[in-house]
């Protein structure tokens, strides 16, 4: 076990790192907290009320659409968590077209400072099973099953898909394409590259509100919330992949750790605990809280179920701690607790 190291984690105040963060200050790992503005008072106010943030916490102002101002937050880590990944692209900036450009741009260079670091061991990166989809090259019909080896067809018409969600698909599955070339370098390698290609993430959050903008956990229970964007988004993740794999956000940041904590690792990592469908997520609702009412109720693409395989890194000794049903649950009462649900 990898404990009283020194890591980066990116974008430290979004949904997945911030709860990274927490745990790795709790291993007593000193953090290297990147935040793309450090005049935030709600991010940062987030990540220093950590416990364990006044003494090992560290936090840097880095941008990907300026990704040399990652490399002070780089220097002297061993381990690297690129974490999060813009949404929505910066239209000021006059060196990239598109937020997709930036990202990709940005983990090039990433990677050329970890090379210069003389310290990097690993790079770990949150991958998007959105990256993994089995639809057949010409969009019609689906392999047998996601794995590692899947990669989706970028340009191709998807129901629910909108310029946002295309943006991030590519985004997730050409800067995911770019980190891992690096484990192909010839002449050795200083470093190693994981990408944790995790599942729709629920639960819980550290964050005092959901936000109103794209979530993972807004996703997951958006048939009981009635938004419609964020259901839109997960009919977009089941026509895209067949259905919508799921994993507990406790469990995901586990993995991270696990990945760290590893003496060699490198390459693709599925990280799902599950693969239901949007239908499985409304049945388990409506079984376990009938008091709610189902506002958004999804009926294309029943019938369609395509499994997933996560074995790759149960193999290596890796335990998912909660079921997709916990997860279904936790992310109710997480919502719940935020006043999502307050009309129930």
């Amino acid at each position: 076990m990898t404990m009283s190291c020194r890591v980066c984690v990116t974008g430290a105040a979004g949904y997945i790192a911030a709860w990274l963060v927490r745990k790795l200050l709790q291993r007593g790992c000193v953090v290297h907290a990147t935040l793309r503005s450090l005049l935030d008072e709600e991010k940062t106010g987030l990540l220093t009320a950590l416990p364990g943030a006044a003494e090992r916490l560290k936090l840097f102002e880095a941008d990907v659409y300026d990704a040399a101002t990652f490399e002070p937050a780089i220097q002297g880590c061993e381990f690297v968590f690129l974490v999060a990944t813009p949404l929505i692209h910066d239209n000021t900036s006059t060196k990239y077209k598109s937020v997709t450009e930036a990202i990709v741009d940005a983990h090039r260079l990433i990677l050329q400072q970890c090379q210069r670091s003389k310290t990097v061991r690993r790079i770990i990166h949150t991958a998007s099973v959105t990256a993994a989809s089995p639809l057949q090259e010409n969009g019609h019909g689906y392999k047998d099953l996601i794995n590692e080896s899947c990669w989706s067809p970028l340009n191709l018409h998807h129901d629910y898909n909108n310029v946002h969600l295309n943006a991030y698909v590519a985004s997730k599955s050409l800067s995911e394409k770019e980190l891992l070339r690096h484990n192909e370098s010839e002449g050795g390698r200083a470093f190693e590259v994981v990408t944790l290609v995790c599942g729709l993430v629920g639960g819980d959050t550290l964050h005092p509100v959901l936000s109103s903008k794209l979530s993972s956990v807004t996703m997951v229970v958006a048939a009981l919330t009635g938004n419609e964007i964020h259901h839109n988004a997960l009919c977009f993740m089941q026509a895209l992949l067949g259905s919508v794999p799921l994993v507990h956000i406790e469990d995901a940041c586990e993995a991270h750790l696990f990945c760290m904590d590893q003496p060699s690792m490198a390459g693709r990592f599925l990280c799902a605990a599950g693969y239901p469908t949007v239908q499985d997520y409304e049945a388990r609702f409506a079984a376990k809280y009938p008091e709610h009412k189902i506002l958004l109720k999804e009926v294309a693409g029943e019938g369609v179920r395509v499994p997933g395989d996560s074995s790759k890194l149960v193999k290596l000794g890796f335990r998912f701690k909660y079921s997709v049903e916990e997860t279904l649950d936790c992310s109710v009462e997480c919502a719940k607790r935020m006043g999502e649900l307050r009309w129930c």
